[in-house]
């Protein structure tokens, strides 16, 4: 039920509570892990890295020990479990996904119910530290239906890290461990969902929807003034992803993808990351669209809606 970090610096999220803090830095998270609970952790890895780690754990005990490492050539991923203060069988990922001095995205999911002690009471804490900075850390419930997970010793998590985006950021002059912290609250978002987009979309903008589509379509808009930037729309009953832009009163010629990795009912993430030339989507952390800018004044785009058969239990805009 707690959140701890160290060397942080957290920014923004839809709807946050903001404190200043010394790291380490702990916060206690309302209602424990559930089935379908989805945990990211969005940040950078610091060019100097040696390592860093993400941790589930309660007491001594850690369910998930995931420890990048750059120790050797281009780094590797460790990770394990503690249990009554014996470490599990180590498992070792040989080329690591969080390449130094780039943006990451990690992504852990509870996926499995095994029966026996409920992980709420055993399982308390994520934390992370080590060298790098983060961006966000948030807790969602992904399923339609939420039930505590139970389990006998270890609970079965699946974890899936992608990078969402690459770039060359300049390595900042050390200061005092003193940051402004924030916390997203998370709930479910009613559909249709709108957001404003303060600032509009810079080059690095980036839009994290989570949620299940429960029947047909889901629909995505980025909006200005006049005409829509860029329409997005997984549609079942077509089994397409449609992307186009709406200026001057009409419609554009649609660019369409054959549908993957969405599944009717099942919890899922569009991130969209906008670039000075083009969005790029990922849909659970698999890049699935390139849409090149039709509308270019992208500081005057901002609104963010979502419409149609959706569930959203998160959103960053």
């Amino acid at each position: 039920k707690v959140l701890g970090f160290d060397d942080t610096n957290l920014m923004r999220c839809l709807e946050w509570k903001s404190f200043t803090q010394i790291l380490p830095f702990s916060c206690p998270i309302q209602g424990g892990l559930l089935e379908g609970m989805s945990i990211t952790v969005c940040g950078r890895v610091l060019p100097e890295a040696c390592r860093f780690e993400v941790d589930l754990y309660h007491e001594s005990d850690f369910v998930l020990h995931l420890n990048p490492r750059y120790d050797e050539g281009s780094g590797y991923v460790v990770h394990n479990t503690y249990q009554n203060t014996v470490w599990g069988k180590e498992e070792t990922k040989s080329q690591t996904p969080f390449p130094r001095g780039q943006l990451f995205a990690l992504q852990i999911l509870v996926t499995l119910i095994i029966n026996g002690l409920s992980i709420k009471n055993n399982v308390d804490r994520v934390y992370v530290k080590g060298m790098v900075e983060l961006n966000l850390v948030a807790f969602q419930y992904l399923a339609v239906r939420k039930k505590y997970i139970h389990f006998r010793s270890l609970p079965i998590l699946r974890y899936d890290i992608f990078l969402l985006i690459f770039m060359n950021i300049k390595k900042k002059k050390k200061k005092k461990k003193r940051y402004k912290i924030v916390i997203p609250l998370i709930h479910n978002q009613t559909v249709p969902y709108k957001s404003i987009i303060r600032g509009g979309v810079q080059p690095g903008k980036l839009f994290i929807i989570q949620g299940v589509i429960l029947d047909n379509r889901m629909e995505i808009f980025l909006r200005h003034k006049t005409g829509i930037a860029f329409y997005y729309s997984p549609r079942f009953e077509e089994n397409v992803v449609v992307c186009n832009s709406y200026e001057d009163g009409m419609w554009g010629e649609q660019e369409q993808s054959e549908l993957v990795l969405f599944k009717r009912g099942e919890p899922m993430q569009v991130t969209i990351y906008s670039s000075r030339l083009h969005y790029r989507v990922f849909v659970n952390g698999q890049q699935t669209q390139t849409y090149s800018h039709r509308y270019m004044k992208l500081e005057e785009i901002d609104v963010l809606e979502v419409s149609g058969d959706a569930q959203l239990s998160f959103v960053q805009a």
